[in-house]
């Protein structure tokens, strides 16, 4: 037995130290939420010793906690005797440590995973709960910047690289979209298509760039008048088709005309030149009489038709 003694000692101690000195956060709770183990992971991290936090209300040390949230994880530990888990995803950290990592050294705050274990005591009762906090903040940064690259490249995808607004490929699928919308709740919903008059005249007079110039000014306008539900897109050359959600005709004509007179009036500089162009635009409310979005975009397509035939610079509705 006193042979045993001395080894069983220098297990316990070896033990602790390997406790003490892993990579990952270690600590103990007990039934009442203070610290029974607080390993040097969580010593250096937050700047506490052991000697400070032994026997402390976790609460207390820590108020910037969830109080509430985070109860209710270690009661539900407590009772029901299983562990539970929280990801990053879930809440980026449970312990506000600043992050030193030297690959995501933009990170201000340690990204966290967390495991709660419940503790069985001698007597096979549960009366404490074990706390494994894992620095996941290069897994969480590269995620994050992977999710990051993976939007802009499918707003590039659907992005008109001449003048920001939607290409024509998700310009049309999101009218498809709305006229799905429109069959099965019966919403009022407008279309206007226009597109700038005498724009060839324009290249062929002051060049492409110019025509460049032109069509980024409308764009611009365009954007500027429409509302953030709306949702516009470069249809083709100089054609702009914009789709109005919940609009009935008559408040799709008060947006034409008022685009209609901004373009008018408003002079685009080029080369120390001021070009002054016109619209003619095309109005088509949605209607149970067309049998796809296309015969949608069709009638559009008639009513501005329709505005350059009686002259440009005006809108028609069909």
């Amino acid at each position: 037995m006193n042979e045993s003694r001395p080894t069983e000692l220098h297990t316990l101690h070896w033990q602790m130290s390997l406790l003490d000195n892993l990579d990952v956060g270690l600590l103990v709770l007990d039934s009442d939420f203070n610290i029974a183990l607080w390993n040097n992971f969580m010593v250096n991290h937050s700047g506490l010793p052991s000697s400070r936090v032994h026997g402390q209300p976790l609460f207390h040390l820590f108020p910037e906690l969830d109080t509430l949230w985070f109860k209710r994880k270690l009661n539900s530990v407590l009772t029901l005797h299983n562990p539970a888990f929280m990801t990053w995803e879930e809440r980026p950290w449970l312990f506000r440590f600043k992050s030193y990592r030297p690959i995501t050294g933009s990170a201000r705050w340690m990204y966290q995973n967390i495991t709660l274990i419940p503790l069985t005591s001698p007597d096979g009762k549960i009366r404490q709960i074990g706390l494994i906090i894992y620095d996941v903040t290069d897994e969480a940064v590269s995620r994050q910047a992977l999710e990051s690259a993976n939007q802009e490249l499918g707003k590039l995808s659907r992005t008109d690289h001449l003048t920001g607004l939607n290409n024509r490929g998700y310009w049309e699928s999101c009218l498809q979209q709305e006229f799905d919308r429109f069959v099965r709740t019966q919403q009022p919903t407008s279309l206007i298509l226009l597109d700038i008059d005498h724009f060839k005249q324009v290249n062929d007079t002051q060049g492409h760039l110019a025509g460049d110039a032109v069509i980024r000014q409308l764009a611009d306008i365009i954007r500027q008048m429409i509302r953030t539900t709306d949702i516009a897109g470069r249809y083709g050359g100089e054609e702009f088709g914009i789709l109005l959600l919940n609009t009935p005709a008559a408040n799709a004509e008060i947006l034409a005309d008022r685009l209609r007179y901004m373009v008018e009036t408003q002079p685009i500089p080029y080369e120390g030149e001021q070009l002054m162009v016109t619209i003619s635009l095309g109005i088509a409310a949605a209607d149970n009489s067309f049998t796809d979005y296309q015969s949608w975009l069709e009638k559009a397509d008639q009513s501005l038709y329709q505005a350059k035939a009686r002259g440009r610079n005006q809108f028609v509705t069909l």
